[in-house]
Formats: C-alpha cells, sequence, structure tokens
C-alpha cells in the first residue's frame, strides 16, 4: 500500500470519526465510508458491495437514551482495511475478504465503543473550559474548543486506520488462505444474517398495520425476476402516491367519519 494511499484511507477515517458525531455529510455510513476507501485503494467494486452489506447491517442500529449504538464508523473503516489488505495480498478470492470484513465488522463496532467512551470522558473538561470561556465573553475559545472536541472524534478512528494500514497484506491473505473451508463458509452464511438481522431491526421499528401490506407487497413483487431495482423503485413510489392521495381525499371529505387515514380505517373494519 502506497504512501498516498494511506494518507487518503486516514483522511476518509478522519471524517468518518467527526461525522459520527456532526451527522451531515454521512462519511461514517458504511455505504460511503467502504466506498471511498475502495476508491482511494483501487477496489471500488469490492468497497461498494462490503458498504452495502455493511449499511444493512448499520439500518437498525441507533442511539436509544442512556444505550449507545455500536460505532458504524470504526466498523466500516476498519473491516474495508482489513479488506483491501486481503486483496493486496493478491492470492485470496474477494469473495472471501469480502464475506470476513463483514463477519469482523460487529466485533470492531462494539470495540469501537471503548474509543467512544474516552473521548467522551475526555469531552468533560472540554466543555467546563468553554463553559469558562463563556463566563468572560471568549468566543474564539469556544469556537477552538469545538474545533478540538470534534477533531478528538476524527483522530479516534484516524489512528486505528493508520495502524491496520501499515500491515503487511501478505499476513492478512495467508491468514484467510489458512482458515478451513468450513469457518469460511460459516462466515459467509453469518455475514448474510447479520445484514438481514439488520433489515429485521429496521422493520420491526417502522412496522404499523398501515405499512405491513407494502411490507408485503413489497416480498412479493421482488420474487419477480423479470423486474429490475428501476422498476421495483417505480412501484414502491407509485403505491405511495395514490396512498398519499386517498390519504387526502379522505381528509377532505367532510360526510366521512374516519380517521383520515383510508388504509387504518379498512383495517379496522376487520379488527
Amino acid at each position: 500500500m502506497s504512501i498516498i494511499t494511506v494518507v487518503l484511507i486516514i483522511i476518509v477515517a478522519f471524517l468518518a470519526g467527526m461525522e459520527g458525531i456532526l451527522d451531515e455529510f454521512q462519511f461514517h455510513q458504511p455505504l460511503v465510508a467502504c466506498t471511498l476507501i475502495g476508491l482511494v485503494s483501487g477496489h471500488l467494486t469490492e468497497g461498494i458491495i462490503l458498504g452495502g452489506s455493511l449499511q444493512l447491517i448499520a439500518l437498525g442500529w441507533a442511539n436509544v437514551g442512556a444505550a449507545v449504538a455500536p460505532d458504524a464508523a470504526l466498523a466500516s473503516v476498519a473491516s474495508a482495511i482489513i479488506m483491501v489488505l486481503a486483496l493486496d495480498g493478491g492470492t485470496v478470492d474477494p469473495q472471501t475478504a469480502i464475506n470476513t470484513s463483514i463477519a469482523v465488522a460487529v466485533p470492531l463496532s462494539v470495540a469501537g465503543l471503548f474509543l467512544t467512551m474516552i473521548c467522551r470522558t475526555l469531552a468533560i473538561p472540554i466543555v467546563h473550559a468553554m463553559d469558562a470561556a463563556a463566563a468572560k465573553g471568549n468566543f474564539g475559545a469556544i469556537d477552538a474548543w469545538q474545533i478540538i472536541a470534534i477533531a478528538m472524534q476524527g483522530v479516534r478512528i484516524a489512528i486505528p486506520a493508520a495502524v491496520l494500514c501499515f500491515v503487511d497484506p501478505q499476513i492478512v491473505t495467508n491468514a484467510l488462505n489458512m482458515m478451513p473451508a468450513w469457518l469460511s463458509g460459516g462466515m459467509a452464511v453469518g455475514g448474510g444474517m447479520i445484514a438481514a438481522v439488520g433489515y429485521a431491526m429496521v422493520i420491526n421499528m417502522m412496522t404499523t398495520k398501515e405499512t405491513w401490506p407494502f411490507f408485503a407487497l413489497g416480498f412479493a413483487v421482488a420474487a419477480i425476476s423479470e423486474l429490475t431495482l428501476i422498476a421495483l423503485g417505480v412501484i414502491g413510489v407509485s403505491l405511495a402516491l395514490i396512498y398519499l392521495g386517498l390519504k387526502e381525499l379522505a381528509q377532505s371529505n367532510e360526510g366521512g367519519g374516519g380517521s383520515g387515514d383510508p388504509l387504518g380505517d379498512i383495517l379496522n373494519d376487520y379488527e
């Protein structure tokens, strides 16, 4: 791995760490982070595949109260670097490298919570320093401490990424090639199940009696192999527009005694 590639990967990792807090340009999302690392390392196709698979997992991750979600930024960056190292070795099957990277993403995301805890602990004195600067009316110091705190989140991901970049690719490749068939196959199955579990968690959070018919219809239509993703998207948008039109019609109907949700009223009639 060249020095330029390492520098670009560290920059992507730094941006991903900051975006984990800012949540503005979505660099911390697996699909973006893995794609960028694949782009700068010359493995764009594999990076997109890995990012898409990890994105399905991360869809079900969310901070709820005091419960902190796994670190998607570290999982994305570290697993993408491991995949690149395996591919740079030149003797490992690309699909095996991707499946292994997916399997190690979840442990890496949980390990990232330790680094998150350290950064949040260090953020406490920074907040006190900002309070002291605010009491003095020193807005420049407030801005400086804010930048330092955000940069600290970027360094949280950049340092592990830099360490991984200097690992000999042949070591990773040999380790993957030494894995028995049952282990590599198990990782492939486990990686697929993890993505399915992440998507199931999203469905569980979004599900209502009004959306279940659309979920069922989507699974049924997706089984038709002749339909492309564009066709499925057009069908979904059309159904959404029809639903919104029916809802607006029901709300504008003065004589109607419904709730304003036509599909919900239909389902309520069967309860």
